[in-house]
C-alpha cells in the first residue's frame, strides 16, 4: 500500500463555526464584541487569529490532559476530517507559536468575555433555586497551584509553611459567586495568595441585587460583609464563627431572636452604625457529637422565613463545594491545574476554565429546563464527555447538513440522558489519605539542578575458560 501524499494548508476558521456546539451559550458575535471592546483584533492574517486563540483557551479546560497541541487538533478535528478526501490536511501550529499567540491576546478579551456571558439563569420554576421569591446566591473561594516560574513567584506568591520547610507551588487565589440552583459561576475574583478572601468576596457584591439571598461561611463573617451586602440590597443569611457573641434584644416565637452586628474601628470612623441582625442558632448531630451553628440574617419575617427553613437552607451552600469540585476536580484533573508560566497567561488560563464550566453547565440548564428537571440531577462529567463528542460532530454538520436544529435536539437528548439519583444527604470527613515514601522532600535546592548525561565506560574483569 502506497502512501498518498496530502496538501499542507493553514485553517482558515470563522468563528461562527468553531464553537457552533455551544453558539447558544456564548454566540460567535459576542467573542467579536468582546474582542473589539478590548482592543485586541489581530493587524494581520495568521494561522491563529484572536477568535481561534479565544476558543483555544476555553477548550484547554475541555481537554486538560492533552498538550496544547493537542487540543487544537481536537478543536478543529471536525473540519480536518472533511478535507482527508480532498487530500487536504490542515498544519498545526507549534506550542512555541500557540504561546506567542496567547501572550499577543493577553487576558483582557477573556475577562471581558466573561462579563459578558456569565449571568445566574434560574427561573421559578427551577427546583431548588429560589426561596420565598429570593435568588439563592452562595460566594466561596479557593486557592491553585501555578507553575513554579520567577514571574509567578513573583507575582502570586507562597503560602505559608512550616519551620525548615518549602511550599511547593506559587499558589493563586479564585473567589466565585455562584447560582446555586443550577452550580452557574456568574462573577469571579482573582488574586495574589497574600490577598484574602474576604477581600475577594467584598469585591463580587458588584454582582448581587435586591432579589438575591446570599450565602456565605464563616470565615466570610465580618461587618464590612454584611454591610456592603445590604448596601447592595441584597439579603444575606451566613454563618457566624463561635467568638463572636450577640445581644438578645428580642426573642421571636420560632426560636430565633434579634439582635445586631456592631462596625468595626475602621467603618465606625467613616460614619458606620450597628445593623440589626436576626440570630438562628441550632444544632445539628454528626456521629452522635452535637454542634451548635449559628446563622444571622437580615430576614425579619418569621411567617415567610421561619427559622427552621433558613437553617435548612442554608445547608444548600455546600453547592458552592460542588461546583469549585466540579472545577477542580472533574474539569480540570492535572496535577498542576495551570499551565501557564506567566502571570498575564495565568490569569488568561483561569478566565477560559471559568467559561469552559459555564459552557457545560449552562447547556445542562438549558437541557433540564426543558423538561422540568433540576440541573443538578445531570451527570457534570458525563456531560464533558457528550460535549467533547459534540464539537467535531457540529462542525462536520454544518457542512453536510442544513438543519442544525436537529443537532442541537440531539445534544439535548444525550444531556437529558445522564440523570442521576438525588442527593443522599451524606457527609464525608475533610481527610486525605497520603502514601509514605521512602524520598525526602524536594526542596528549592533540589529545582533545575539535574545530573548531567556522562558516558559510560566498559572493562572486560574475567574472561571465559
Amino acid at each position: 500500500m502506497s502512501l498518498v501524499n496530502f496538501e499542507v494548508q493553514q485553517p482558515y476558521i470563522t468563528p461562527s463555526q468553531l464553537l457552533l456546539a455551544m453558539d447558544e451559550v456564548i454566540p460567535s458575535q459576542t467573542i467579536t464584541n468582546a474582542i473589539i471592546s478590548t482592543s485586541s483584533v489581530g493587524q494581520r492574517q495568521r494561522i491563529l487569529p484572536t477568535h481561534v486563540v479565544v476558543v483555544l483557551v476555553i477548550a484547554m479546560s475541555f481537554w486538560s490532559s492533552d498538550s496544547v497541541v493537542s487540543v487544537f487538533k481536537n478543536l478543529i478535528h471536525g473540519f480536518a476530517s472533511l478535507r482527508i478526501l480532498d487530500k487536504i490536511r490542515f498544519k498545526t501550529p507549534t506550542s512555541s507559536s500557540i504561546t506567542e499567540a496567547r501572550q499577543r491576546t493577553g487576558a483582557s478579551v477573556m475577562t471581558r468575555l466573561f462579563e459578558m456571558v456569565a449571568k445566574p439563569l434560574a427561573t421559578v420554576f427551577t427546583p431548588d433555586a429560589f426561596l420565598g421569591g429570593l435568588r439563592i446566591m452562595a460566594v466561596d473561594g479557593t486557592v491553585m497551584d501555578v507553575p513554579e516560574t520567577q514571574e509567578n513567584a513573583r507575582v502570586f506568591g507562597y503560602p505559608g509553611s512550616r519551620p525548615g520547610t518549602y511550599p511547593a507551588f506559587p499558589k493563586a487565589r479564585l473567589v466565585f459567586l455562584v447560582e446555586a440552583g443550577t452550580h452557574l459561576i456568574t462573577d469571579a475574583f482573582i488574586s495574589p495568595y497574600r490577598i484574602g478572601e474576604r477581600k475577594g468576596a467584598l469585591k463580587l457584591l458588584r454582582s448581587v441585587n435586591d432579589g438575591m439571598l446570599l450565602m456565605w461561611d464563616r470565615g466570610l463573617h465580618s461587618f464590612k460583609m454584611v454591610n456592603a451586602a445590604i448596601k447592595q440590597k441584597c439579603h444575606i443569611l451566613g454563618r457566624v464563627p463561635a467568638h463572636v457573641k450577640f445581644e438578645v434584644v428580642q426573642t421571636f416565637d420560632d426560636g430565633s431572636y434579634k439582635s445586631w452586628i456592631a462596625p468595626d474601628g475602621q467603618s465606625k470612623k467613616k460614619g458606620a452604625t450597628r445593623i440589626p441582625m436576626r440570630v438562628i442558632e441550632y444544632v445539628v448531630e454528626e456521629n452522635g457529637i452535637e454542634k451548635v451553628y449559628r446563622l444571622i440574617t437580615d430576614l425579619m419575617d418569621i411567617a415567610i422565613f421561619p427559622a427552621l427553613l433558613l437553617a435548612t437552607e442554608y445547608h444548600q451552600r455546600w453547592e458552592a463545594e460542588n461546583t469549585l469540585d466540579e472545577l477542580k476536580v472533574h474539569l480540570n484533573g492535572r496535577k498542576t491545574p495551570i499551565r501557564s508560566k506567566n502571570p498575564r497567561e495565568v490569569v488568561q488560563e483561569i478566565y477560559g476554565w471559568l467559561l469552559g464550566h459555564y459552557c457545560i453547565r449552562c447547556l445542562m440548564f438549558q437541557s433540564a429546563e426543558k423538561v422540568g428537571l433540576s440541573p443538578l440531577r445531570l451527570s457534570f462529567t458525563g456531560s464533558l464527555r457528550v460535549i467533547r463528542r459534540a464539537i467535531p460532530l457540529f462542525q462536520i454538520a454544518v457542512e453536510i447538513f442544513p438543519d442544525i436544529n436537529v443537532f442541537f435536539s440531539w445534544l439535548t437528548s444525550e444531556l437529558l440522558d445522564l440523570k442521576i439519583p438525588p442527593p443522599q444527604q451524606r457527609s464525608n470527613p475533610r481527610v486525605v489519605k497520603k502514601t509514605r515514601s521512602k524520598f525526602q522532600s524536594k526542596k528549592r535546592c533540589h529545582r533545575n539542578n539535574g545530573t548531567p548525561r556522562q558516558l559510560l565506560s566498559f572493562q572486560i574483569f574475567r574472561k571465559a575458560s
